[in-house]
């Protein structure tokens, strides 16, 4: 973008041309269709990080209570096979 200003600045005409205004557009927009595509990148990676938390807390959900754990034997409750 600098180049392309760069010329504007030379000679008596400062007023840009149209082609030269259309070549900034284009500029623009590609840089605009570029932080777009970067931003749908970041959206993309943070729902999937979303969805693997969903999944996380929806097991936590799954596993028993701490009151629940008075209720489930113990290992050390259950005697050794030679006793």
């Amino acid at each position: 973008m600098r180049a392309a200003r760069l010329r504007f600045n030379r000679g008596m005409d400062t007023h840009p041309s149209t082609a030269d205004r259309l070549t900034e557009l284009e500029i623009k927009a590609s840089y605009a269709e570029d932080l777009l595509d970067r931003l749908n990148d970041v959206i993309v990676r943070q729902q999937s990080q979303i969805d693997l938390l969903l999944r996380e807390v929806a097991l936590l959900h799954q596993q028993p209570q701490a009151g629940d754990l008075a209720a489930l034997p113990s290992p050390r409750d259950e005697l050794p096979p030679h006793y």
